[in-house]
């Protein structure tokens, strides 16, 4: 059989368009390889960003500051607490800025001269506070502040730096929860000048974190407010707060409680359904507000307040968590509760579904509605009935616990930054931490 100059042409015509495929292939993927060392130089080469972050006492933004220094940002924390104290917490000294200097006089005429008007002490605590950090506020790409305490501060580190202004708003729409604590016998509600300031900082914010669903549809009202929201739920210092198993041997399922005893925090449905639901009891541990505490039934027990740290041992011997609030963005003692391997009944006015970062975590959680008697003694007599049947719930996994601590309530607040930042400005501005731009 001759051979045909054709076929030997087609069959290296062939291997030239395999071989420039391949040679493309490789081109392609050297370039993205080149693409991904380009930025990883310029990650390196930029300066992290800088974050200011203004508070009054500690609050969670006290945890907040300690996470995105961990991470690698450049961290200010301006707030009246002592260093020695936040120190405790956490935060390293060299982010630590005192306010106190400044501040003390307004403060100790809030505290020691109440013949002062509330109005006057409230106007003079916010200004003393925000030229406090004014005076001390050094350059800032972000300004994260607490909403309501922080107007004037914010608005000078945005003309004075270009600062971005993201306000921390830990509880529903100012004006949704003026409306909730009007209907409340002896409720303090918010100032007239609380309100204005809140909506102030709603208009000159970027954005507004707050914790939970609930507080983002008390937010609906507001639509421009409502578009500028990021919701992450607080966390928890799992170190503080460790899973225990629990065997219901007793003859009472042992609710737990802490928090101020009052009508805010729905202390009236509690007691009731305490009281109609058999084989139950609860022990509160916390201030007495403005509810009488049940004393002589011996199924309520009262506990004075204590140190965090403390309320492990409280948590350790309960067989479930309850929170009946009527108005709450998101009660860290919930996450302290599940981290502790506690069920817990909550309303949907406390945060708690918020807290299903997991399906272990999810089985736990009983939320029901709000000021409703009817629903919170089922949801105890239920749980009862399972503890008495002997049915357990799953155990918690290292994996699931993580999910509640504040390294991961960091984690989402930087992923939040750094896709903010870059969807922004195509990543042309500082964008992350050198931590966090690694790991990208």
């Amino acid at each position: 059989m001759r051979w045909n100059p054709f076929d030997g042409l087609s069959f290296i015509t062939a291997i030239l368009r395999i071989h420039s495929k391949f040679c493309f292939w490789r081109l392609q993927a050297e370039c993205e390889n080149a693409r991904s060392e380009v930025e990883a130089d310029r990650a390196r080469m930029t300066p992290p960003l800088r974050i200011a972050i203004a508070t009054a006492g500690r609050f969670h933004v006290l945890d907040l500051a300690r996470e995105l220094n961990a991470l690698g940002y450049v961290v200010d924390f301006y707030s009246y607490v002592p260093k020695v104290r936040a120190q405790r917490f956490g935060l390293p000294s060299r982010c630590h800025r005192s306010l106190l200097p400044l501040a003390l006089p307004a403060l100790a005429l809030d505290r020691f001269a109440p013949a002062v008007s509330p109005s006057i002490r409230e106007w003079l605590v916010y200004k003393s506070l925000n030229l406090a950090v004014m005076m001390r506020l050094r350059a800032c790409d972000l300004f994260i502040a607490m909403s309501g305490i922080y107007f004037e501060a914010a608005r000078f580190a945005k003309r004075q730096f270009g600062a971005t202004i993201w306000l921390e708003r830990g509880s529903r729409h100012i004006l949704s929860q003026d409306e909730i604590l009007a209907a409340m016998p002896n409720a303090r509600r918010p100032s007239r000048l609380a309100i204005n300031r809140e909506l102030a900082g709603y208009a000159l914010a970027d954005r507004i974190v707050i914790p939970s669903l609930h507080v983002e549809e008390s937010f609906r009202r507001d639509p421009t407010a409502h578009a500028k929201l990021f919701k992450n739920p607080y966390g928890v210092d799992l170190s503080m707060f460790p899973s225990v198993e629990r065997n219901n041997s007793g003859d009472k399922l042992t609710l737990l409680f802490v928090g101020t005893w009052s009508l805010r925090k729905g202390c009236d449905l509690l007691a009731a359904a305490i009281t109609q639901t058999r084989g139950t009891r609860l022990v509160h541990v916390g201030a007495l507000g403005d509810l009488d505490f049940p004393k002589s039934d011996t199924r309520f027990v009262h506990v004075e307040p204590v140190a965090q740290p403390e309320l492990q041992r409280f948590y350790a011997e309960a067989d479930a968590f309850v929170l009946a609030s009527r108005e709450e963005g998101l009660a860290n003692v919930l996450c302290q509760a599940l981290a502790s391997g506690l069920p817990i009944i909550c309303t949907d006015r406390t945060g708690g579904g918020d807290l299903a970062h997991t399906p272990a975590l999810g089985q736990r959680i009983t939320v029901i509605p709000h000021n409703n008697l009817s629903a919170l003694a089922a949801a105890v007599a239920e749980l009862r009935n399972r503890c008495n049947a002997g049915e357990r719930f799953p155990l918690l996994t290292g994996s699931d616990r993580e999910t509640l601590s504040w390294n991961a309530y960091g984690r989402r607040y930087a992923e939040q930054i750094t896709a903010e930042w870059r969807s922004n400005d195509g990543g042309a501005r500082r964008v992350v931490s050198r931590s966090h731009a690694a790991a990208q």
